[in-house]
């Protein structure tokens, strides 16, 4: 029996405001507040709530049979709880229907997995931490930023305990196999890989509105029936896209919701299921490893990383910031790691990207590649400058680190004492207390017996 594994990706940008070479070292403020609430609002409006109340109405149809899977970056999460709450409202309201699984992912939206190994398990960690505080899930499932992955991310995936990672179904990885199978990691059996289905997914998030396009229209009935002519032993099919593309990419007087709704019925009358990636994981055994020793992604034609990283002013400042990393991952201030994790998000790089693209680049008030460039660095150049004059860069890592533990334990230390006098001067008011009654009713017997006589 085949299985539909539908997942959809809610990330917000955080827009730069324009930042010149003269405000570095005097405002340490990086961000387009204005732009962040148009565009979060807009966003909320025309895509992520009237989508997320079609897949509530569709659970609420047809119950447990219909699955689907969420995950958040921890960026966009905290641009919703600013601007859009009513967004995170709602996918609780999914959560608590138990038909919705949320899978982790880096809390930046960024690069770290190609960077530095340990800030990329903090990445995902912290997101895991902030998807159990609104949610109550620990995720098992990880999805790495625009669907990175390479054998040595999967490995280290593993070891951070998750059971299964999704990806892309790259024609140049998976050569002559089919995407509908489960894999494994190579350099881990133990990790489950469950790839996207390419044609599909973009039939939905790309191509549905394009009345040029072959396929147009796309009804539910005929996208079933091309799951159904699949071969027999070809049992998943992953359906992975931004939830922005129900609204956004593909508006909503494509009738592209109404679409959504309909999927269910024509599947079930198909004896065709939905799952969670967890439930695939326990569900399929892997039929084999999937080596990937280059790194892909399901960005452009390509399917790599040269969106972000493919000319010289992006690898420049990719260098220039994970330079710091292991600083900023030692030292853990509040107020550095603030702007550390929305200086990572990937869409910073992808502005300064010069290659041609099928998906258009909204660069916003930049003028073009050079112009993010330029103010990226500008702000990169105050960040970096602030972490120096913190922990400074002649004092190597152990050293900072020994230095940072001493402080935090003797802090730790300083509590312990601190508790410790407070429970202590507690203990003394209460002996004080109880020989201030003993004296007041020494002295009420006394006078009782005064009075007596």
């Amino acid at each position: 029996m085949k299985t539909i594994c539908l997942y959809f990706e809610i990330h917000q940008i955080t827009h730069l405001k324009r930042y010149r070479f003269f405000d570095i070292g005097t405002d340490h403020y990086y961000y387009d507040d204005y732009e962040n609430e148009r565009t979060i609002n807009k966003i909320a409006e025309q895509s992520y709530i009237p989508a997320l109340n079609t897949i509530l109405d569709m659970i609420k149809e047809y119950g447990d049979y219909f699955k689907v899977a969420f995950s958040l970056s921890g960026v966009g999460i905290e641009q919703l709880e600013i601007y859009a709450p009513q967004v995170i409202e709602k996918l609780q309201e999914l959560n608590s229907t138990g038909c919705v699984e949320f899978i982790a992912e880096p809390y930046s939206h960024g690069l770290s997995s190609l960077a530095n190994k340990e800030c990329f398990k903090e990445d995902v960690l912290r997101q895991i931490g902030k998807i159990n505080e609104l949610f109550g899930h620990k995720p098992k499932i990880l999805r790495n930023s625009s669907l990175i992955y390479n054998d040595e991310i999967g490995l280290v995936a593993s070891q951070m305990g998750f059971i299964g990672m999704l990806t892309e179904g790259a024609k140049h990885v998976l050569g002559w196999k089919s995407p509908h199978y489960i894999y494994n990691c190579a350099l881990q059996p133990k990790l489950k890989l469950l790839l996207r289905d390419i044609n599909l997914s973009d039939d939905i998030s790309l191509r549905f509105a394009n009345t040029n396009w072959e396929g147009y229209p796309l009804f539910a009935d005929k996208f079933v029936n091309d799951i159904v002519a699949f071969p027999e032993k070809e049992e998943f099919v992953g359906l992975f896209m931004n939830l922005s593309a129900l609204g956004i990419d593909q508006p909503l007087s494509s009738n592209i919701l109404d679409f959504l709704y309909a999927l269910p019925r024509c599947a079930k009358e198909r004896d065709i299921t939905f799952s969670t990636p967890f439930e695939v994981c326990k569900k399929f055994k892997s039929v084999g490893s999937l080596e990937v020793p280059d790194t892909l992604s399901w960005i452009d034609e390509e399917r790599d990383v040269s969106t972000w990283l493919g000319n010289l002013m992006q690898r420049e400042a990719f260098n220039k910031l994970y330079s710091v990393a292991d600083r900023i991952r030692i030292a853990r201030d509040p107020s550095i790691n603030q702007d550390w994790y929305y200086l990572q998000a990937s869409n910073n790089f992808r502005l300064m990207s010069t290659k041609p693209s099928h998906v258009g680049i909204y660069r916003g008030i930049f003028n073009n590649a050079f112009d993010a460039f330029t103010n990226y660095m500008n702000i990169l150049g105050d960040f970096i400058n602030r972490v120096d004059a913190l922990y400074p860069a002649d004092i190597d890592n152990d050293e900072l680190n020994s230095l940072l533990t001493t402080i935090r334990n003797q802090g730790e230390e300083i509590e312990i004492k601190d508790k410790e006098i407070a429970r202590l001067k507690a203990k003394i008011e209460k002996i004080e207390k109880d020989k201030s009654k003993g004296k007041k009713n020494t002295k009420n017997k006394v006078t009782g017996k005064k009075q007596e006589k």
